[in-house]
């Protein structure tokens, strides 16, 4: 063979790598809406620079007659590229070969990029479609699941790991993207499930479907697995690409510096009657985290899931923070047990990635009730405070209205170590709300007057004027600064500023014991 006929050779191997399962599985996967694994990567990353690792490699397997059915690739495409010009790894499960059920090959191929991704301090991007073990491998493939997973461990906190459910994700699979960061999905065309609707049935007699059970909506509304639910594949890359240009590229990174040309000292006045004077009355603190942010954009993670709390990125003149603010539109924005997990979770993920903490504080306390204790509402708030207390990384505080019991602790107070504590003048700060305080404190008082209706509300506004205001905290150094609203931005911006360089660090210990 020579020369011409070598490079020939290389032409048909590289054209038959690419064609994976074939000319038919590949109409079959466009059928059903759904790209190829190879025009994922292609899609998601900068336009010409996928190196592809592995191309030629296939299993080992020799029973059940799989020595006769060798693909190169053998179901994964694995390799690295830059998105916005900047590194990253990737790799794409291919549907059209072996439906990409996982063999030994094809997880020494991921567990080799995630090995790539944490020696050279780089995200990485795993697109899972795949039927889950292949069984003709038996326990070589379970061994596999278990390098990743492995693995997957091995580099949180150290690099950003984003998984991309593009397909089935099933059984033991959906361990990896569970330990990954940001789990993305997309409608009626991927599931995770351990165990499916048949065995479901088999076992428990329950009816349910594929997209009831394990669907983008489900894991996105239902059981916080997800973090977002995407229409498309191309609108679900597109946010992957969106996401990533909020987050440093390893643990050691600054945060990535975001062009804008909003004004950092941008006041914005209807921030001034935006609070009702009602404490009872809802509102959107959607609208006040906009107002503070670059170009008024907020990008909301898990918004379906335990609305009472929001969180999200942004960024403050150029530089990328992450935002945690209670809704009182949700529940009055009390916590929960999903809110405290769901923000929990990513106070813990900036922290580890160098990314400020921005808190909006509208909390009148836990919720209440026997389905919250019974499911442990003690440990799950337990673990929002640990995360606080934890976290190194500049964390600044903005109180617009209640901030009642340990709800106001829990919320980055300045003696959960937050750096800077701010309050608007319709801050509430005390250890309950007035109807309750008043009913204890002068219970003795309400029981001999002549009109208890009239004394408890002659109490109440004694009580709001003396407690239920940011000035006592403030006098004791537990507030800053009281603010007018409309300043919201600018104060945000030069804390943000002041803090750049901020050095803290924890006690020296192999790790903490947070309460899960």
């Amino acid at each position: 063979m020579n020369l011409e006929e070598k490079f020939d050779h290389l032409r048909r191997r590289n054209h038959e790598a690419e064609l994976a399962g074939g000319v038919e599985r590949i109409q079959s996967q466009h059928e059903k809406g759904k790209l190829t694994a190879r025009e994922r990567i292609t899609f998601l990353l900068d336009e010409g620079t996928f190196e592809e690792l592995d191309k030629f490699v296939t299993h080992r397997c020799t029973d059940f007659g799989m020595e006769e059915k060798k693909i190169a690739g053998d179901g994964v495409i694995t390799g690295y590229g830059r998105i916005s010009g900047r590194s990253v790894y990737v790799y794409a499960q291919d549907f059209t070969v072996f439906g990409g059920s996982l063999s030994a090959t094809q997880a020494k191929k991921i567990c080799k990029v995630l090995d790539l991704a944490v020696k050279n301090g780089a995200p990485v991007i795993g697109m899972n479609d795949s039927g889950g073990a292949r069984i003709q491998e038996g326990v070589e493939s379970l061994a596999g699941y278990g390098e990743i997973f492995f693995r997957n461990t091995q580099a949180s906190g150290v690099i950003p790991q984003i998984a991309v459910i593009m397909g089935p994700c099933a059984g033991g699979a959906v361990y990896s993207p569970g330990l990954m960061d940001l789990i993305f999905m997309v409608k009626k065309s991927s599931y995770m499930f351990l165990t499916g609707p048949d065995v479901i049935k088999t076992v428990t007699h329950e009816d349910v479907t594929m997209e009831e059970l394990g669907g983008a909506q489900t894991h996105s509304a239902k059981s916080g697995v997800s973090h977002f639910a995407c229409d498309d594949e191309k609108t679900c890359l597109l946010l992957v690409r969106e996401v990533l240009s909020f987050l440093p590229s390893n643990n050691l990174d600054a945060v990535p510096i975001i062009k804008t040309e909003d004004s950092p000292t941008r006041s914005e006045s209807k921030l001034r009657t935006l609070i009702p004077e009602n404490s009872r009355q809802a509102y959107d603190m959607v609208e006040v985290v906009e107002a503070a942010l670059d170009d008024n954009y907020f990008l909301e993670i898990q918004k379906d899931y335990a609305q009472n709390i929001l969180i999200g990125f942004g960024s403050l003149n150029g530089r990328s923070v992450g935002v945690v603010a209670n809704q009182p539109k949700v529940l009055a924005g009390c916590l929960d047990n999903n809110a405290s997990n769901k923000a929990a979770r990513f106070v813990r993920f900036c922290d580890a990635f160098n990314i400020p903490i921005i808190t909006f504080v509208d909390v009148p306390g836990f919720l209440p009730g026997t389905e919250q204790e019974f499911g442990g509402i003690i440990k799950h708030g337990a673990k929002l405070l640990y995360a606080y207390s934890e976290a190194t990384v500049p964390k600044i505080t903005l109180i617009t209205r209640k901030a009642y019991g340990g709800a106001y602790d829990v919320m980055a107070s300045k003696h959960l170590r937050a750096d800077i504590n701010l309050a608007y003048p319709s801050a509430e700060i005390a250890v309950m709300g007035p109807d309750g305080a008043v009913a204890i404190v002068f219970r003795n008082e309400l029981a001999k007057a002549k009109d208890a209706t009239v004394e408890k509300k002659r109490l109440m506004q004694d009580y709001l004027e003396k407690f239920a205001t940011p000035y006592k905290a403030a006098e004791l150094g537990f507030v800053d600064e009281v603010i007018f609203p409309e300043l919201t931005r600018p104060k945000l911006v030069r804390a943000l500023e002041m803090l750049k360089n901020k050095r803290d660090r924890m006690p020296a210990k192999k790790h903490g014991n947070i309460p899960l």
